[in-house]
């Protein structure tokens, strides 16, 4: 351990799948002295010759250090893994995919047990973590002391944007950000099923669709400011009457082309039924209301 390292705060991670293996190399290359364990001891293989300490057990590897970093399969695995070990004075970090709910309970199920508790949800793949520029970064929500207190170390791998003291908005916004990337992941795949028989070059077409869904995603700042005024008529361009009179094109043009209507139907379904609501003059945000149970 060089001087350096003994005064970076070490830190325990449970967890060495893609993503714990990634967060673990970018801690010891900052010099920080990591302890780690996995469940399968044979992955520590390799980060034991890079310098972490690898443990047997779980309780071992808690003791460690102050600052114990959790990135496992699901909540489930976390419940398990920690199920018999003293969390007493620990600040425990949990990067482990979850809801909020679950997040919630952790923090309290933490508590019980005498730490102090974090929540994280990390916005990048292995690959992004420990490179800046890739742009990776983790939300973190739950005490603001343990945050601020460890900002320094959690940045290491990622950028960090803290989102307040409700422990369930980190895994919120997680998702929230991750569901729409599979929605627009689901039309860009309409998109180029639409072009597959035909004589077009898919590679030639992406730039294309790449700059039009760019220049589409700024209409997210239209539709927050429409939902915080309440106006969804507010700075409309192309109205919900005129974008449901268009939609027999997109279906008609699928069923030209052979293509399943199956991912563009639904949405297609919820801008009528807002049309039947609330008349044409809005924009699409209405659709925010009808998803709301």
């Amino acid at each position: 351990m060089t001087q350096n390292s003994a005064e970076k705060t070490p830190v325990t991670l449970l967890g060495l799948g893609a993503m714990g293996t990634a967060l673990a190399r970018t801690w010891l290359a900052a010099g920080h002295p990591l302890t780690v364990w996995n469940r399968t001891p044979g992955r520590a293989a390799g980060l034991a010759g890079e310098g972490a300490k690898a443990v047997g057990g779980v309780a071992e590897a808690v003791a460690a250090s102050g600052l114990v970093v959790v990135c496992l399969l699901d909540d489930a695995s976390v419940g398990e893994a920690l199920a018999d070990v003293d969390l007493a004075g620990k600040d425990l970090v949990n990067l482990t995919t979850t809801t909020p709910a679950q997040a919630r309970d952790r923090a309290a199920w933490a508590r019980e047990r005498g730490a102090r508790y974090l929540d994280g949800g990390i916005m990048a793949v292995p690959p992004m973590i420990g490179v800046p520029e890739a742009g990776g970064y983790v939300f973190y929500s739950g005490a603001e002391a343990v945050f601020e207190q460890h900002r320094e170390t959690l940045a290491v791998p990622a950028g960090t944007t803290y989102v307040g003291e409700d422990t369930g908005h980190a895994a919120l916004h997680d998702v929230a950000l991750l569901s729409a990337m599979y929605g627009m992941f689901a039309g860009v795949h309409h998109a180029f099923a639409l072009i597959r028989k035909e004589d077009i070059d898919p590679v030639a077409f992406a730039p294309l669709l790449a700059d039009w869904l760019a220049a589409m995603a700024q209409g997210v700042h239209l539709t927050a400011g429409q939902l915080r005024s309440g106006d969804y008529t507010q700075g409309v361009v192309s109205n919900l009457a005129m974008q449901v009179a268009g939609t027999p094109t997109f279906l008609s043009t699928a069923e030209q082309q052979g293509v399943s209507p199956e991912l563009l139907r639904p949405y297609f379904d919820l801008m009528a039924r807002r049309l039947a609501e609330a008349g044409g003059e809005e924009d699409l945000t209405g659709v925010v209301d009808l998803l709301l149970r």
